[in-house]
């Protein structure tokens, strides 16, 4: 009986070993958002540039949008730019969602890099960003006609991306 306990503590051991290195390894970045095939979650907030404009889910029917979250103090929110410029000189609806920032810089981004979001949703908080499960900016999401969550992509949006995932979501769902 005793042998059986002493084969059995290091066999536990190994198995939570494991369990927990295979977790610790997952890549968070690629996990699937809990969102998906979901409403857009419900909010009110100001625009970027007009405190007094109030905007909420419904800007988001009637049309594919994109919904990206950035900020000024992100540095990957830079180097993704010239593909949101030029996915809206292609006729594609973008939204952002200014996140953790202040408007002043938040416009001064907007300024230096360019802006291709037919509006900024306000977010200093960070309040819309944390109902969306956004961990980090930049953050992309493809809302339906009908204002569903139907793509997420986790990160800086590259060239390839645009060509190899964003344009074939946004025309499946047009």
């Amino acid at each position: 009986m005793k042998r059986w306990l002493l084969l059995l503590l290091p066999l536990g051991f190994v198995g939570i070993a494991l369990f927990f290195y295979q977790g610790l390894s997952r890549d968070p970045s690629q996990r699937d958002s809990a969102l998906m095939a979901r409403d857009f979650p419900a909010f009110s907030a100001t625009t970027l540039r007009d405190e007094e404009r109030q905007v909420n889910e419904s800007l988001l029917r009637g049309e594919v949008t994109l919904v990206n979250v950035w900020g000024e103090w992100c540095p990957a929110c830079k180097q993704e730019m010239p593909q949101l410029l030029a996915l809206s000189d292609e006729g594609i609806r973008l939204v952002g969602v200014n996140y953790r920032d202040t408007r002043e810089k938040g416009k001064e981004f907007l300024g230096e890099y360019g802006d291709p979001f037919e509006v900024n949703i306000f977010d200093p908080e960070g309040t819309l960003g944390f109902d969306l499960g956004v961990y980090g900016a930049p953050e992309t999401f493809l809302v339906d006609a009908g204002g569903v969550i139907r793509y997420h992509h986790k990160g800086y949006i590259s060239p390839e991306d645009v060509q190899n995932r964003i344009l074939p979501e946004v025309e499946k769902w047009r």
